[in-house]
């Protein structure tokens, strides 16, 4: 007798079948088929989703993103400022020199006490005015007591006088000299005209007859910045001064213009941080005494900001958006598709029709169709004169 033949497991040889499957699918070619749908509502879906498609691609991206330039942001940027006038207060006469100062600030602590051990000598507060002596001596006026410190008398808080200098102040004129460069495309420019017959010194700015006159008052520009200035003057308050240098390098260089906006920078509406002041003090001697002078300072700072983008026409970007917008067409179809298969009355035959298999076999005969390898009839596809499939 012959032994039996061991049987393969039916798990194994369906696993098989898949991977010999999966091997063919893997070298099948897969081409689109044109089926032409005479479905006037579906047409003009199709039709609408192309146009929006397109006029996005040449109004948006094309037009006002000009994404056919390459560009570059955050241009190199020097500013120079310089402040002129002068103001009067109840004394003197002040000028440039002593109410234009650098910022520097801080707050200034109190230490009262009820007696001397309150007050450890030697002890160094850095937000204080001096170094603790150790004694608690009675305040300027009223009945409390503060420790006593070895350091500038008066302090800040016992001898203060007030003097207003924002009168003539809306007046004061400061000229911002900017100019910037693009090292991608080596285009430099300045907001100043470049004129020698004293246009400078007889000109202050306007939008549109003085563009490259960068002179400004200051009460222009807190206008502009929508504050009013007796109360920005009084408590102070930072204005940023932006400067935007949008260019189209394609174009000529005199369209390229600076645009000015005006804003304020600091939170008024929150008392603890709005606002804007600094100290500094003068030296001076009196019978062969250091004495000095600490002015606290309440005003208006302006901070000047620039910052912009230039483009030029460049071709790998313009290529890549095209090859985009091409692709992007193609949503029209894949929206009618799913129309068709999804919601229309005949979507099981256009599935049908959509999708055939072909399969490499000797020729069966001449026919005016093209048929599947399965013998059914529902599998041929008439085709008119010109090959397309019609529903």
């Amino acid at each position: 007798m012959a032994a039996a033949e061991p049987k393969t497991p039916a798990g194994a040889a369906a696993a098989g079948r898949l991977a010999r499957s999966c091997w063919s699918a893997f070298w099948d070619y897969e081409t689109p088929k044109v089926i032409v749908v005479k479905n006037r509502r579906l047409g003009i879906v199709y039709r609408a989703v192309q146009l929006l498609i397109l006029l996005y691609f040449v109004w948006y991206v094309f037009i006002v993103q000009k994404s056919y330039q390459d560009s570059e942001t955050g241009p190199e940027s020097s500013v120079i400022t310089k402040v002129k006038g002068i103001t009067l207060s109840d004394h003197k006469v002040w000028d440039v020199e002593e109410y234009v100062k650098p910022p520097e600030s801080m707050r200034v602590s109190n230490a009262t006490c009820d007696s001397d051990e309150d007050c450890v000598a030697g002890q160094l507060d850095m937000l204080g005015n001096g170094v603790r002596t150790g004694r608690c001596v009675p305040y300027y006026h009223g009945s409390s007591k503060t420790c006593e410190v070895s350091g500038w008398c008066p302090v800040e808080d016992g001898a203060s006088v007030s003097q207003f200098l924002g009168t003539m102040a809306p007046n004061f004129t400061i000229l911002i000299k900017n100019s910037i460069h693009y090292p991608k495309f080596q285009f430099s420019k300045g907001n100043i005209e470049n004129r020698k017959d004293g246009y400078l010194k007889r000109c202050t700015f306007h939008e549109v007859s003085d563009l490259y006159c960068p002179i400004f008052k200051l009460g222009y520009i807190v206008e502009q910045a929508g504050e009013n200035f007796t109360e920005l003057a009084h408590t102070g308050g930072v204005i940023g001064v932006i400067i935007n240098w949008d260019c189209d390098l394609d174009l000529s260089a005199s369209e390229c213009n600076p645009k000015y906006s005006f804003r304020r920078l600091d939170p008024k509406h929150i008392p603890a941080s709005s606002g804007y002041n600094f100290r500094f003090a003068k030296y001076y001697k009196i019978n062969g005494s250091i004495t000095r002078t600490l002015i606290k300072a309440y005003g208006i700072r302006i901070d000047v900001i620039v910052h912009g983008q230039a483009g030029k026409f460049s071709l790998i970007p313009t290529i890549i958006n095209l090859a985009t917008a091409l692709t992007s067409i193609g949503v029209g179809s894949f929206l009618c598709d799913w129309i068709l298969l999804t919601f229309m009355n005949k979507n099981k035959v256009y599935s049908h029709k959509k999708f055939d298999k072909m399969v490499d076999a000797p020729e069966q005969g001449a026919g005016p169709g093209l048929c599947a390898s399965e013998p059914s009839q529902q599998d041929c596809v008439l085709t008119d004169a010109r090959g397309l499939a019609q529903l």
